[in-house]
């Protein structure tokens, strides 16, 4: 047994190496990893594997098959699966997925470090409201600019990815502080650091897959990515909340420095890759980059998935950037708007941690897309209203249920996309989609600033006035415009994620990762289980 887990360990480290994980830079990588998946997926069929020899795995009372390599969704979760019970997981998976959670904390505080505070900032900088908007578009964009680099580094090791986070963060941050307290404020010096820190956002953002693919079981997968990409808005709404009660300017610019350097500091000290493989999936050489990204772009729904995630994720940053700016022409303050910005996010943390486990148990991907994109949509129309009710209830409800629809939607697409292009790498389509999230929020933030109603707006008034006083329904400065916008184009993107699944279109797709994980034995180490790092 000790011989078997010996040979398993050494074939582990041969495939994948401190230099290019899961990886080679040549064609050959590509053809192997896909002949090996082929070998896999037709020793699975002819090897005459029923529902019975299913049952034999995962209990009495095997449902037959619905489609080819699984079961109905709802008794999947049920089936017998070699990762838990051959191959081994480490402790010290924890402490890098805690890790990457902290960054992605970090780095979304920097993001939305101004735009709780816009008008402040702006009277404070002693320009117009809409270049303080540029600090976080301009945030946005800097993710697009640097996701090949993003591939690549994913690509080597997850590890690596998170250092070079870390010192772009580290060197950021001071300088945003620096040309805060410089002068009285130089506006392009604390751009030059904001720019910075959005370099940083792509290595820890689009690393969930990757670090999840390589450390946990497909039983752990979903919650592990969860968990870490939805630490990035948990940062934004640390940041709509707080960052308005740190006092001035400099003063919260200071106290989000001085957070992020502690922040980067355990980066140095996370392990690179396990010592064996966590699932049998795992064991399958991934493909090299050039091809993996062929891959993607020969995968229809590939294309449907990239859409919709880029679309509600544009929309989710253009929302969360903008919400201080819908909401005070209506009189109301920015501490209302900040809690309403937290509000957003929190309540999608608790259902995105709610759902993450039920999609890990039952890997109903599509069935969860579908529902989810509807509700999400249908939160986005009732918003064009929201701010005219002069009230807490429409906006705060509303961007509750958008926040739990948006963040429970963002770890099932991503780990679906991993299931559409397996065995390619998994940084590969995760990246690519969080790049269109970005730059699609960069472009919905511009859009809905042109359209915003340009009178000028007396702040002073709109503050003594105060919300519950009424007024017009569309008053000076107001985004009725962009909020239409915002509610057209999630129902217009809506029937996109509704055709997944149907065969006729050509985006009906099988299980390629899972179908491994749950039915490939040959070659597995005995007695897998928690084991001290």
């Amino acid at each position: 047994m000790r011989r078997d887990r010996s040979l398993q360990s050494e074939s582990w480290v041969r495939m994948d190496d401190d230099t290019a994980t899961h990886s080679d830079s040549n064609a050959d990588t590509a053809k192997d990893g896909s002949k090996y998946l082929e070998r896999i997926t037709e020793g699975v069929v002819s090897n005459g594997e029923s529902s019975s020899s299913s049952a034999q795995r995962g209990g009495d009372g095997a449902e037959p098959e619905t489609r080819e390599g699984g079961r109905r969704w709802w008794k999947r979760g049920q089936r017998g699966t070699y990762s838990h019970t051959h191959f081994k997981v480490y402790k010290r998976r924890w402490f890098g997925l805690a890790q990457l959670v902290l960054l992605n904390i970090v780095v979304s505080w920097d993001w939305l470090t101004f735009a709780p505070v816009s008008t402040t900032a702006a009277e404070y900088f002693n320009v117009s409201e809409s270049a303080i908007n540029w600090l976080s578009t301009a945030f946005l964009f800097a993710f697009v600019a640097i996701s090949p680099a993003v591939i690549w580094t994913l690509n080597r090791s997850p590890k690596t990815s998170i250092v070079t986070s870390s010192v772009l963060l580290l060197i950021g941050n001071w300088i945003r502080y620096a040309g805060t307290k410089a002068n009285g404020g130089i506006f392009g010096v604390v751009m030059f650091g904001q720019i910075l820190t959005g370099l940083a956002q792509p290595f820890v953002l689009a690393a969930p897959t990757r670090y999840s693919d390589l450390w946990f079981t497909e039983s752990g997968r979903v919650s592990a990515t969860a968990l870490a990409s939805l630490a990035n808005p948990f940062g934004g709404a640390v940041a709509q909340l707080v960052n308005p009660f740190l006092g001035s300017i400099p003063d919260i610019v200071l106290y989000v420095s001085i957070i992020s350097t502690v922040a980067t500091i355990p980066s140095l000290f996370i392990s690179a890759k396990p010592p064996t493989p966590p699932s049998a999936s795992s064991e399958v050489p991934k493909v090299a980059l050039l091809p993996s990204l062929k891959a993607c772009l020969r995968s229809p729904p590939f294309y449907i998935v990239l859409i919709t995630f880029s679309a509600y994720v544009g929309l989710f940053n253009a929302f969360s950037s903008l919400i201080n700016q819908i909401l005070y022409p209506y009189a109301y303050s920015e501490d209302e708007a900040g809690v309403c910005g937290a509000i957003l996010i929190v309540v999608g943390l608790v259902a995105g941690a709610i759902t993450s486990p039920i999609f890990d148990r039952t890997h109903a991907y599509v069935l969860g897309i579908k529902s989810l994109v509807t509700v999400t949509a249908i939160a986005y129309l009732g918003l064009i209203w929201a701010p005219q009710t002069r009230g807490l209830a429409a906006p705060y409800v509303l961007s509750a249920i958008v926040g739990a629809s948006s963040f429970s939607l963002l770890p099932i697409s991503l780990e679906y996309i991993v299931e559409i292009t397996f065995p390619a790498s998994p940084e590969v389509g995760s990246t690519i989609c969080w790049a269109g999230g970005q730059l699609f929020g960069g472009i919905f933030v511009l859009i809905m600033n042109a359209l915003k109603d340009q009178r000028p707006v007396d702040l002073e008034e709109v503050r003594e006035m105060g919300r519950g006083a009424g007024g017009e329904s569309k008053p000076p400065g107001n985004m009725f415009r962009a909020l239409v916008f915002q509610g057209a184009l999630a129902c217009a993107v809506l029937p996109l994620p509704l055709m997944l699944g149907i065969k006729r279109l050509g985006l009906a797709h099988g299980e390629g990762r899972l179908r491994v994980d749950e039915h490939r034995s040959d070659g597995a180490v005995e007695g897998g289980g928690e084991e001290e790092a």
